[in-house]
């Protein structure tokens, strides 16, 4: 309405304006008087015009209040569902490569030597840490490079950096998914996707070291240079399936030296929701190895060191499972996370005694093990930036079938880190982080893996992260 009146005031002056140039414009006999009317109408002219412009500017302006509160309000955009895991190929992309540096050092209190540690009735695997050194040391960090390669494939490397000076690849892959509908190649260097905890990096732990089964199984965490396959299938349900074959030069493998391929595995992992607040996986694996002259140091009855080795076949079953709680699905201020794992290793082949003929050998007889091993564990957030966890681990040697012991004049006694043990290990720890980039711990433990004597065992542990860093896995 505004608007329509303005524009009737508008065209009331533009007639007013009209009607007086044709009397203006009438001669006139006076000169002074005609001047001083022209001079008038061009100040009338001059004022009328800016009041033109000064009304359409004050229409355009109410017409455009008028468009806007007849409008609809504009639609806000929805919030993302979830925010994106960081790491990603979006922030993969924003540097070329993206770089991500692990600090992790320990301070060790220990009741016994270091340097005597052994898991009673295994096989050396040639990983077992152990405690580590006393005092303060530098543990394992971790340097690492990625990048999106092209359009179809992404890269990264890991090195280790261990405290005594020596850097190791931890891993050293490509990936291309999509490579059909869910299914993701992998190849290269890489941590065996077989159980749960082993395909995760030793910062994400949550305790300061592996579980002796991870140790005595395979001396650490299981790293394959091969091709690995996973394929997500479209349900409902988490359901992922995958296979790998590698060159089964880690333990319990070793360098056969032949062409072809060393180790094979296979692995299902099936997974879903428990409601709002809860969540499971579980998951089996199947490890097949094949192992030529792979050799350990014992000592015999008398006391003499020997080189033994194994020719044969290794094959590991592992069961494992995990449920996480958090109420409502947010776990920043309080969850909880229960996991454990089943290992069940058997070994067929023939063993070779003192193959370097230092103790009235080499002899060699029929060699069959059964051995297994488990851990559980619960870590519990009970307010913001504090947790607290509790593990318990546990070893069966079984007794191995030695076909020596009898038949070539050896005794039980000349195996003694092949004699029957049930090592164990109880530990706690509590831990602090400020922020999802530090956190310090406290952890004891008592270790019974030798029977000789229990390490009690006190660990004070940071962990930093900088630059870019993926978000963890289930």
């Amino acid at each position: 309405m505004h608007a329509h009146r303005l524009v009737a005031t508008g065209f009331g002056l533009a007639a007013l304006f009209g009607a007086a140039l044709p009397a203006v414009a009438a001669p006139t006999e006076a000169a002074p008087e005609l001047q001083q009317l022209k001079d008038q109408i061009a100040e009338l002219r001059q004022a009328y015009e800016a009041r033109l412009q000064a009304l359409e500017r004050r229409i355009a302006e109410l017409q455009q209040t008028s468009s806007a509160v007849a409008a609809p309000p504009p639609t806000v955009p929805a919030a993302p569902a979830s925010e994106p895991p960081r790491g990603t190929a979006a922030s993969a992309s924003a540097f070329n490569p993206a770089i991500s540096l692990i600090l992790n050092g320990t301070y060790a209190q220990l009741s016994r030597d270091p340097a005597t540690y052994r898991i009673q009735g295994f096989v050396p695997s040639g990983g077992e840490v152990g405690p580590g050194l006393r005092s303060f040391q530098l543990g394992e960090s971790e340097l690492g490079l990625s990048a999106n390669i092209d359009p179809s494939f992404s890269g990264h490397i890991t090195f280790s950096l261990t405290g005594d000076d020596s850097v190791s690849v931890e891993e050293a892959v490509f990936e291309r998914q999509g490579l059909f509908s869910g299914a993701t190649l992998k190849a290269g260097r890489f941590l065996s996707s077989i159980g749960y905890l082993n395909g995760q990096h030793a910062h994400a732990w949550d305790f300061v070291d592996a579980p002796l089964a991870y140790q005595a199984f395979f001396g650490g965490p299981l790293k394959t240079d091969g091709v690995q396959l996973r394929w997500l299938a479209p349900a409902e349900r988490f359901v992922e399936l995958g296979a790998e074959l590698g060159s089964g030069t880690s333990f319990p493998g070793n360098d056969t030296g032949r062409n072809g391929v060393g180790s094979t595995a296979l692995f299902v992992h099936v997974g879903d929701d428990l409601g709002d607040s809860a969540s499971w996986r579980v998951g089996a694996s199947l490890l097949h190895h094949r192992a030529a002259d792979r050799s350990y140091d014992d000592s015999n009855a008398a006391g003499t060191t020997v080189s033994n080795a194994f020719t044969g076949t290794s094959r590991t079953w592992v069961l494992d499972g995990i449920y996480k709680w958090a109420p409502g699905g947010n776990a920043t201020r309080q969850n909880l996370k229960v996991q454990g794992e089943y290992f069940r290793r058997t070994e067929n082949g023939s063993l070779s005694y003192d193959t370097q003929g230092q103790a009235g050998g080499p002899a060699s007889g029929d060699y069959r093990s059964t051995q297994s091993g488990w851990y559980l564990q619960a870590v519990y957030q009970f307010m913001p930036m504090w947790r607290v966890g509790a593990r318990y681990d546990r070893l069966d040697s079984g007794t191995p079938r030695l076909g020596l012991v009898g038949t070539s004049g050896l005794v039980a006694a000349d195996f003694p880190i092949l004699q029957s043990a049930r090592p164990s290990r109880s530990t706690v720890m509590v831990d602090y982080s400020l922020s999802e980039f530090s956190r310090f711990r406290l952890q004891l433990a008592a270790d019974r893996s030798n029977p000789a004597a229990t390490d009690r065992q006190l660990f004070l542990q940071y962990i930093m992260s900088l630059g870019a860093h993926g978000a963890h896995s289930f």
